[in-house]
């Protein structure tokens, strides 16, 4: 698959077969998603896979809204993606580098996160970007230290659904000339 059709067939998934993914295939994934760019190359993002039905189960229940709930009960793994703090957007001294001062490490991840999906896309895997949950309950659940942050969750797995590609903006919607 090119880098065209890879972007342009990409959708969020939001049901998945049961079958499991072999722990290779993620690692190849993390690995490609480690080229995202990042502040200064920091490199702040950081992923945890998480299989475990038990633990699936709990975050699905405890932790997010019904419709979140309802696409990790189903999904094989979930990933937690967090992020080094004080890392992105600041310089050696502790201090802001631009007016943005910390969102740049949600801009971080945000294309890490991307990375990871488009990747995932590339090797046949469907997932979708999750941002409302307790983040406090699910980083105490995962062990997440206290340098870290939790981010987004990303479910995975090999998709059950085929959606139709949404409306798009056009470029004239999209794209001025100065």
């Amino acid at each position: 698959m090119n880098t065209s059709e890879c972007i342009t067939t990409r959708r969020s998934i939001r049901r998945y077969k049961p079958d499991l993914i072999d722990h290779s295939l993620i690692e190849s994934i993390v690995s490609l998603a480690s080229y995202s760019p990042s502040w200064k190359n920091t490199q702040i993002t950081r992923y945890i896979a998480i299989e475990d039905s038990s633990l699936l189960r709990e975050i699905a229940e405890k932790f997010t809204p019904d419709y979140n709930s309802k696409i990790i009960s189903q999904a094989p793994m979930l990933i937690a993606v967090t992020l080094k703090k004080g890392r992105s957007g600041f310089e050696r001294d502790g201090s802001f580098s631009t007016k943005k001062g910390d969102r740049w490490q949600m801009f971080d991840v945000g294309a890490a996160c991307q990375t990871f999906c488009l990747a995932a896309r590339d090797k046949g895997l469907g997932t979708v970007i999750m941002g409302i949950f307790d983040e406090d309950g699910i980083a105490e659940l995962l062990h997440i230290p206290e340098d870290q942050e939790l981010a987004a969750l990303i479910a995975a797995g090999w998709p059950d659904i085929d959606p139709d590609t949404p409306k798009r903006k056009t470029v004239g919607e999209l794209l001025q000339y100065r």
